[in-house]
This record gives C-alpha cells, sequence and structure tokens, in this order.
C-alpha cells in the first residue's frame, strides 16, 4: 500500500460498517477490507484504539471540509448565525449514512474518541454567552433541527421523506434570519 496507506484503511473501515450496517470494527476485518495484513494494518494502526481514533477523526475531518466549503470563509471570520447555518445546511443537504452515525454514537462511550468530535465541532456549534437569549434560543432550535433530521437519515428509523427536507431548510432558514448583516 502507498504513502496514502492511511486514508484508504480508514475508508476503508467506514464501508465495513456501510456493508454490515453498523457493527463493529475489527483490525483483522479492516486489514481484509483493504488488502493488507493485520500486522501491515497494525504498522498505520497499532491497536484497535488507534484504529477507531483514525476512523472517528477521518469522519470529524470530512465534517469539518464540508462545513467550512459551506460556509465559504475561515472559520474565525465567520458569525455565530453563519457557523450554526453552514452546520444546518451541511446536515440536511448532504448524504450520510448509518456508518456515520455509528462512529458518532459509538464515540460518545469512550472518552478519549468524545474528545474528537468535542475538539471539532466544538467551534462550530459553541454560541457566545454575550448572545442575546432570543438569538441563542433560535440558532440552537435551527441546530436541533439538523441533529434531529441527521439522526432520522443516517439510522433510517422514522426518516423525513425528501420532499419535506426544503420545508425543513426553509423553517430553518427563519429561525437564522435574524443575523445582522456582516
Amino acid at each position: 500500500m502507498a504513502r496514502n496507506a492511511k486514508p484508504q484503511i480508514l475508508d476503508g473501515a467506514l464501508e465495513l460498517l456501510r456493508v454490515e450496517g453498523g457493527g463493529a470494527i475489527t483490525l483483522d476485518a479492516a486489514a481484509k477490507q483493504v488488502g493488507l495484513t493485520k500486522p501491515g494494518l497494525m504498522y498505520h494502526f497499532p491497536t484497535k484504539e488507534a484504529l477507531m481514533l483514525g476512523v472517528v477523526d477521518h469522519v470529524a475531518e470530512r465534517w469539518e471540509k464540508l462545513l467550512l466549503d459551506r460556509l465559504g470563509r475561515p472559520l474565525e471570520a465567520a458569525s455565530p448565525h453563519q457557523r450554526i447555518r453552514a452546520y444546518v445546511e451541511v446536515a440536511l443537504t448532504t448524504r450520510f449514512d448509518r456508518a456515520d452515525y455509528a462512529i458518532y454514537s459509538d464515540a460518545h462511550y469512550r472518552d478519549a474518541l468524545t474528545d474528537t468530535w468535542v475538539r471539532r465541532f466544538e467551534p462550530w456549534l459553541a454560541l457566545p454567552s454575550t448572545l442575546p437569549d432570543a438569538a441563542r434560543a433560535r440558532l440552537t432550535a435551527a441546530r436541533l433541527l439538523a441533529d434531529g433530521y441527521w439522526v432520522a437519515a443516517t439510522t433510517g428509523v422514522f426518516p423525513v421523506p425528501d420532499h419535506d427536507r426544503d420545508r425543513l431548510l426553509a423553517l430553518a432558514e427563519t429561525l437564522l434570519e435574524d443575523e445582522a448583516p456582516s
């Protein structure tokens, strides 16, 4: 495997979750998925914990790239409204699947994995304490709308029909419309 072995291994581990509809990732299965021996995989990820940390970071990095692309400016230059708007739009317009959900939900049972999500998403979702209460409530409601849609879409449990997604985006936009011009 070439220099880009780590991304290929991480993509292969995610594909395992897609094929199995969410199950567990083992070093043996991940190695087999990408055509490596277990020792070959362990050269890059010496333990299952290291592999899982890599997978969580890989998925969170994908989210970050999608969010930055949607934002269209550096994160530091964005207002809370702009950050939450980017988050809402990514959650409601990007196709995610059970593998994404499995990685997200499993991470919350292990502190090291949870820390990756917090580190990556806090800059996007944290609202300044100086924001007026009404604005905080609207931004939080828009974010929770996006979170709920994302969970329904990724798990397939009570999914929202595609034709309702545009209405949800419009509703979220009304929650985000009190933004001051930038």
